[in-house]
């Protein structure tokens, strides 16, 4: 069962879907594909509440409820995403947070970025080595902690 209702996750759907458009091009889904918006869905967990209320703020610039803004042609769609992205504060981050979790552990994403589709543990990944050297002034720090005892 969805934690939101049809309205908001449309409107969740068709803003996943402007936050990671589909690429024929490069073969890849959209973050409105419907296995990746149901993990979404699945994922949401404590970010719900932020959900619903980024979705519910999303609707007000739509001019109505839920479900508003995914009934709007696509370029009237994109224009109040764009203009919600720099007022969304920490629901909306959140919310992107949650959706570009479920799009990038999706395992057709990671084929075509190139990776394996699947936990990076107990394999591990090869990560090229950088220049250590730039830890040295952390290094040089004193503590910034309290010895126990």
């Amino acid at each position: 069962m969805s934690p939101l209702s049809d309205g908001e996750t449309r409107d969740l759907g068709a803003l996943a879907a402007i936050m990671i458009p589909a690429s024929a091009t490069y073969g890849m889904p959209g973050a409105d594909d419907p296995t990746i918006l149901a993990d979404i869905l699945k994922s949401l967990d404590r970010d719900t509440d932020d959900a619903r209320q980024a979705l519910a703020a999303l609707a007000t610039r739509a001019g109505g409820g839920a479900g508003t803004f995914a009934s709007l042609p696509a370029d009237r769609r994109r224009d109040i995403a764009m203009a919600f992205k720099d007022k969304g504060g920490a629901a909306l981050f959140n919310l992107n947070r949650v959706v570009l979790l479920c799009y990038y552990r999706d395992d057709r994403v990671m084929r075509a970025l190139g990776q394996e589709p699947r936990p990076p543990f107990p394999k591990g990944h090869e990560v090229e080595q950088g220049d250590w050297s730039l830890l040295d002034p952390v290094r040089a720090m004193k503590p910034i902690w309290r010895r126990a005892g």
